[in-house]
C-alpha cells in the first residue's frame, strides 16, 4: 500500500491519500487531515466551489507560526485569507479531494485565460523521441503571453517544431498549443536535477517592465 501526503514547510502536511482514495479519486494528492483546513480560493480571496481552479491555501490549526530570516514582508505576502499559500494551483472535488494543476508562479495568462505548463508537459513526456521538456510564457503583443516549449530529445532522435506541434494538437486543446517551440541538445539544472525553468524563461522577457 502507498500513502500519499501534500504540504510544504511552512503547513506540513495538510492532505493525506491512501492506495484506496486514489483509486476512488485518481489524480488527487489527497483529503485534509481532521485538523487541517485547505481552501482553493480566487485571486479575491473568495472560496471557490469544487471543480473550479484557483490557489490553494491552507494551515494546521494550533500549529506553530514561522517567519522568513530577515524577510518579513514574504512571510506577509504568504497568508491570505489567515492561510498559508504554499504556492500552488489546484481544486476541490465535490468530496473534498484536492488534486493539483501546477505552480502559481509558472501559470501562464494568455488573452485571460489560464494555462498551466504541467498539463503540457505532461503530454510532451510521452511523445516519441522526447527526453524532456519545459513549458513557460513569452511576451506577446496581443496576448499578454504566449506558450513556449523547450523540448529536448532523446539522443540520436530529430525532432522539429512542426513534429511537437503536430502532436501536442492530437493531445491538448487548440490554444495550449505553444506558439513556440525551441530544440535543446541539454536543458538547464538546478543542483537537485530540476529543470532551472527561469533561466529559460528570462531571457525572453529581458528588458520588459513587465511579467504578463
Amino acid at each position: 500500500m502507498i500513502n500519499e501526503y501534500y504540504g510544504s514547510t511552512e503547513t506540513s502536511a495538510v492532505v493525506f491519500c491512501s492506495s484506496e482514495d486514489w483509486l476512488k479519486h485518481p489524480g488527487t494528492v489527497g483529503k485534509a487531515w481532521p485538523e487541517a483546513e485547505v481552501r482553493v480560493i480566487d485571486a479575491d480571496g473568495r472560496t471557490l466551489p469544487p471543480q473550479e481552479v484557483g490557489e490553494v491555501v491552507a494551515r494546521i490549526r494550533g500549529l506553530a507560526d514561522f517567519t522568513y530570516h530577515g524577510d518579513d514582508q514574504k512571510r506577509r505576502d504568504s497568508e491570505k485569507v489567515g492561510l498559508i499559500a504554499p504556492g500552488d494551483v489546484g481544486y476541490l472535488d465535490a468530496d473534498g479531494f484536492l488534486y493539483l494543476c501546477d505552480r502559481a508562479k509558472d501559470m501562464i495568462i494568455s488573452g485571460g485565460v489560464n494555462i498551466y505548463p504541467a498539463e503540457i508537459e505532461g503530454e510532451l513526456a510521452k511523445m516519441p523521441g522526447v527526453a524532456d521538456c519545459a513549458v513557460f510564457g513569452i511576451p506577446d503583443e496581443e496576448f499578454g503571453e504566449a506558450v513556449c516549449a523547450v523540448v529536448q530529445p532523446m539522443p540520436g532522435q530529430h525532432l522539429s517544431e512542426a513534429d511537437v506541434k503536430a502532436w501536442l494538437r492530437g493531445q491538448v486543446a487548440g490554444y495550449k498549443v505553444p506558439k513556440r517551440v525551441e530544440l535543446a541538445a541539454e536543458l538547464p539544472r538546478e543542483d537537485s536535477g530540476k529543470i532551472f525553468k527561469r533561466k529559460l524563461r528570462e531571457p525572453f522577457w529581458a528588458g520588459l517592465d513587465r511579467r504578463i
